[in-house]
Formats: C-alpha cells, sequence, structure tokens
C-alpha cells in the first residue's frame, strides 16, 4: 500500500459530500421549527395583552367581572344571611367534646339498712350516671376511713347513708379530702318504686338543679347549695351521661328542712319540644326530707361550722312520746293524786269570830 491511502490512528474517518449536506440540511429544519414555535408564543400572548388593555380600556375588567360574581353568590338572598356575626368561626361558642369537670361521687350504704333505705340508695345511684358503687360499709370502722375508700375510687365527693336501730337513716355529703361534710337525718322516705308515679326519665341524662330562694340568702345553705351542686350535678360531657336534660331535681327550705323532689321535664304538645315556655313536669320520684344536724369543717371530721339549735334526736323524741303515752293506770293514780290535792287545797282556813255568835 502506497503513502497516499495511509491514515493516522485516532482519526475520524471523513464524511462524503452527501452526508455533509444532509445533515446541514436538518439542523436548518430544526431551527426553523424552533423559531416558529416560540414566534407562536409570542403571537398568542400579544394577542391576550391587547384583549386585556382592550377590556380595560372598556371598562369591562375580567378580574373584576369575577369579583363582581362571585360578591353576587356571596350576596344573601331575600331569606337573610345565613351568619350574619360570623359565630361559626366564634371559638368561645365552639362545641367541647372532653370531659373537663372531673367530679365522681362515692354512694353506698352502712351495714343494718332495710330495704326501703336500700331503695333509696339505688335510687340515688340511678339519678347520678358520675356515680361509683362500693359494697356496704362496716358499722365498727372509723368514718376517717371512707376518705381512703375514696381514694382508691378516684371520688371527690362522697355520699354515705348510715342505718341505727334499723329506724333511723343519716345522710352524709363530703368533699374528699379536705371537706366540708354536711350530716342530715332522712324523713318521710317514698322510694320510686313505693309511689308508682307516672314520670319518667332517660337513664343517664344530665339533670337540672334547682334551689328556692332561701339557699341564696342564708350562709350554711349557700354552702349546702354548693356541696349538692357538686355531689348531685352531672359533669358536661361524663362518659355514662346522655347530652340533654329531660329531669329537674328540686331542693326546696321549708319549716327548716330540706324537701326533696325529681321531676321529669316534657313538652304540653308533641310540637313544643323546643319552646320553654310550654313545658309540664311530672313527678317521678323519689322523694324524702332532708333535717340538717351539723356542718364539719373536714372530711367526716374537723370543727363544728353549723349546729341545728331545733334537731332532736330520734331517741330523744320517742322518749319524749312514751311520756306523753303513759299507761291509763298511771294517768289514773296522777289523775287520782291530783284531786286529792284540790281538795286540801279548797279547804278554809278557820275564822275566830265564829264562837262569837254562838
Amino acid at each position: 500500500m502506497g503513502k497516499g491511502n495511509k491514515r493516522k490512528s485516532g482519526s475520524k474517518p471523513k464524511k462524503s459530500k452527501k452526508a455533509r449536506s444532509s445533515q446541514q440540511y436538518s439542523d436548518d429544519e430544526a431551527s426553523d421549527g424552533d423559531d416558529m414555535g416560540a414566534a407562536a408564543v409570542n403571537f398568542a400572548v400579544d394577542a391576550e395583552l391587547r384583549e386585556a388593555q382592550a377590556a380595560k380600556l372598556a371598562g369591562d375588567d375580567p378580574e373584576e367581572e369575577a369579583e363582581e360574581g362571585a360578591a353576587e353568590e356571596a350576596e344573601p338572598g331575600p331569606e337573610g344571611p345565613a351568619d350574619p356575626y360570623l359565630l361559626g368561626d366564634a371559638k368561645y361558642i365552639m362545641k367541647d367534646t372532653r370531659w373537663r369537670n372531673k367530679q365522681r361521687t362515692l354512694v353506698f350504704a352502712s351495714r343494718g339498712v332495710t330495704s326501703r333505705f336500700r331503695h333509696l340508695c339505688e335510687d340515688i345511684k340511678k339519678l347520678l350516671p358520675h356515680h361509683k358503687s362500693e359494697p356496704k360499709f362496716d358499722k365498727k370502722s372509723n368514718l376517717h376511713e371512707i376518705n381512703e375508700v375514696c381514694e382508691l375510687k378516684s371520688c371527690n365527693n362522697v355520699i354515705f347513708f348510715e342505718a341505727r336501730k334499723m329506724e333511723d337513716l343519716y345522710m352524709y355529703v363530703a368533699r374528699v379530702p379536705s371537706g366540708p361534710t354536711l350530716k342530715f337525718q332522712v324523713l318521710n322516705i317514698h322510694t320510686t318504686g313505693e309511689v308508682r308515679l307516672a314520670g319518667n326519665c332517660l337513664h343517664g341524662s344530665r339533670p337540672l338543679l334547682y334551689f328556692d330562694k332561701n339557699f341564696g340568702e342564708r350562709s350554711y345553705l349557700r354552702l349546702v347549695k354548693t356541696m349538692f351542686t357538686q355531689a348531685f350535678g352531672t359533669p358536661r360531657n361524663h362518659p355514662k351521661s346522655k347530652p340533654f336534660h329531660d329531669h329537674i331535681m328540686a331542693f326546696y327550705w321549708m319549716d327548716g328542712k330540706i324537701w326533696f323532689r325529681h321531676y321529669q321535664i316534657s313538652p304540653d304538645m308533641p310540637d313544643n319540644g323546643d319552646d320553654p315556655e310550654r313545658q309540664q313536669l311530672t313527678e317521678i320520684g323519689p322523694r324524702f326530707v332532708l333535717d340538717p344536724i351539723r356542718i364539719l369543717s373536714g372530711s367526716f371530721s374537723g370543727q363544728t361550722l353549723y349546729a341545728n339549735a331545733f334537731y332532736m334526736s330520734p331517741t330523744a323524741l320517742r322518749s319524749q312520746a312514751k311520756k306523753l303515752l303513759r299507761s291509763p293506770y298511771i294517768n289514773k293514780l296522777q289523775t287520782k293524786a291530783d284531786r286529792k290535792q284540790r281538795k286540801i287545797d279548797g279547804v278554809m282556813p278557820e275564822d275566830p269570830t265564829d264562837e262569837a255568835f254562838i
């Protein structure tokens, strides 16, 4: 082979004249396509700008038209605005589903209660969805041990029924563990099953608590009202409660005692369910009367803050009744002695001038 036919190692082979011309043509076509696409985009943008300027000069701005259309859609109809005060966005009236007021009430009784006392305790439990129960408390135990029971049950209120002599029933309402403690004697007990009244309410619904005006005028009754509100009032959003009210517990102060009544709240007509002026009360039960005895500063202990000066224990009342209703023989002897004494008192003294006219 001659020198003219040799190539340097690593050098690219030369393209023919036809291949070079075809490559140049393809490059020119690609550049022409890019120029045409850019020109089309520029033309479209210029057209939109011209339309926008023309609309602005004519006073028909498309953005303003869109805003006006949205405003027209937002304008209220003839029925009025749905939320004129924006209450839907107010945080202070937003519904809170959390159980914040952690009130738990322990309700139980001592040993030796009768069937009526036990039924009354069960009626109180049915009225309080936030209650916790406990077996009967031993009589020989100290009442101060109830604080330990409440601590184990995570309760901060307690309603304890104590029976004595199978005749008398006492009720303690205490705030655990710091106090105070209210002590009452329970009188005139009528359980729900005994009275058989027509009222009825849903089990677990929250009750309304009503106190007459005397509970706001006297200091010790204001304390009683606060204690009853904490013990009997079902907290909002309690897991075992229903989210509405269909019954009311009423407390009245009369003759130095607290009278308890329980009523159902029902509308006069089926269509008046949301009208508070057209509701009627139907008694459900139970009924009982609380005679206040004393108020202690601590939980089942402490100094006496209030003592009822007109209270008489059941033992003293029974003793007085026995004295008034003694046997007929004793009454006969007493009548005979009184007659003899009247005869002695009726004798006139001797007159010394009677012998002068014989």
